[in-house]
């Protein structure tokens, strides 16, 4: 896809960090926005700083169908067609897996997982209708690819997103879609993610923090202190949607570490975390 302008992109999740990058990367490409997020507040930041083209936000709690088939609808109804479809939701929660409460599963699986699902689900069919060339961008995480100790939750969820990524792109493929699919995976990015608790619904909310998820907070925050910034991941998104490619990367050192876990995997052995680079 490789003219952006006078086109529309849906952004969810574009309250903050890569979603706002995104926001305005695509804004400056000359894309109509349609913004999304569960955070009114910093929704209506983005917007503000959006310059030059049609922006129209709604609040929208990604993990809920009947929201996000809303937000379908008011985007076609409002702006007619959608040809750039950001699933960029996601929260985190550290912890080793054995800690994890099953309110923690829900939570993390509702946005990171069923969000993804429900964008798709909302959104793709009509984009199929129109007959025109579109991409779907997921914001998935090298966690989606290489497990991360005491991130347990964390990592399922975003292992099951990177799987219905895959399989929406086979199946547009065996469909003769022309709309495309990216599996966006960044690694350390300066966001807010690991402030994710501030949006957390009360009814799964958990008695405390454990001991191992706040050691996971630590290493998480570090990782994001010394992480690149959000527009480079916005920059690389925009070039995997004229480049048609499905799996990006946003640090080079995650490409090696992929084909390690590979020969250890075959090998019969545990691959090790990458250190990204």
């Amino acid at each position: 896809m490789r003219e952006l302008s006078g086109k529309v992109a849906v952004v969810t999740g574009a309250g903050g960090g890569i979603g706002r990058a995104l926001a305005l990367g695509l804004a400056a490409e000359g894309m109509t926005l349609m913004l999304a997020d569960v955070d009114p507040s910093a929704l209506a930041e983005t917007a503000s700083l959006v310059e030059g083209v049609k922006t129209l936000t709604e609040v929208t709690d990604v993990s809920d169908p009947v929201a996000v088939e809303h937000l379908a609808d008011r985007t076609f109804g409002e702006l007619g067609a959608v040809h750039v479809l950001c699933n960029n939701a996601g929260v985190f929660q550290g912890g080793r897996i054995w800690t994890r409460e099953p309110e923690d599963f829900a939570w993390l699986l509702g946005v990171n997982l069923w969000g993804v699902l429900h964008g798709i689900r909302a959104f793709v069919p009509r984009m199929i209708d129109q007959d025109t060339e579109g991409h779907i961008v997921n914001t998935v995480s090298v966690a989606g690819l290489f497990a991360a100790p005491v991130a347990g939750g964390y990592s399922v969820s975003k292992y099951a997103a990177f799987a219905a990524s895959q399989s929406l792109a086979q199946d547009l493929a065996m469909a003769g879609s022309r709309l495309r699919v990216t599996a966006l995976c960044p690694g350390g990015v300066r966001t807010g993610i690991n402030r994710s608790e501030r949006v957390r619904p009360e009814n799964l909310r958990t008695a405390g923090r454990t001991e191992d998820e706040t050691a996971s907070r630590e290493i998480i925050d570090g990782l994001l202190e010394r992480g690149i910034d959000p527009a480079e991941v916005a920059r690389v998104a925009v070039e995997a949607i004229r480049e048609e490619r499905f799996l990006v990367f946003t640090h080079p050192g995650y490409a090696e570490g992929l084909r390690e876990q590979t020969e250890a995997l075959l090998s019969g052995a545990l691959p090790r975390f990458p250190v990204h680079e």
